[in-house]
């Protein structure tokens, strides 16, 4: 029922004064990060990181949703999603709002997280990123979900589809 839709996008960190990377995965039923990757480059592995982190099988996501960065478009991730059978659908040109969800987890992540902190380390940050997905996705309510978390809200809704 869930991972159907998943987008994603990147943004940056500081780490000791050295930019770093975060590629968080969101499905898009019910807001959960479900893949997320920290690391020093801006590019389709730290994406690939990201998706080798999705609990379950990758075949449940049927759609992956992107900007047109070169990070998501590339050989590397046409070959991630052609095995996984994951269909690709890009941003159009021009308009920020074709992926509002991703940008607004982000916006979410800095204020909440990424601004609240100093990273003295790739590993430190790793670690913390995967202690704010856990809060994030078992703790944090959202409006759109009803104030459910997104983990009670998938569980309410494989309740209601049983």
């Amino acid at each position: 029922m869930t991972k159907r839709f998943v987008v994603s996008d990147l943004t940056y960190v500081k780490v000791q004064h050295q930019w770093h990377y975060i590629c968080v995965l969101v499905d898009l039923f019910n807001r959960e990060m479900i893949g997320h990757r920290a690391g020093l480059n801006k590019d389709a592995a730290l994406i690939s990181r990201a998706f080798a982190t999705v609990q379950g099988d990758l075949r449940q996501i049927q759609w992956f949703h992107t900007d047109r960065g070169s990070e998501f478009k590339n050989e590397k991730m046409d070959e991630l999603l052609e095995t996984f059978e994951i269909g690709r659908s890009l941003s159009m040109k021009g308009c920020p709002y074709d992926n509002a969800v991703a940008e607004a987890t982000y916006k979410v992540m800095k204020t909440e997280f990424v601004n609240q902190m100093e990273f003295q380390s790739l590993r430190h940050l790793e670690i913390e990123l995967y202690d704010y997905v856990n809060w994030f996705n078992n703790h944090r309510i959202h409006g759109t979900l009803g104030y459910m978390t997104p983990v009670q809200y998938r569980q309410e809704a494989l309740k209601k589809a049983a």
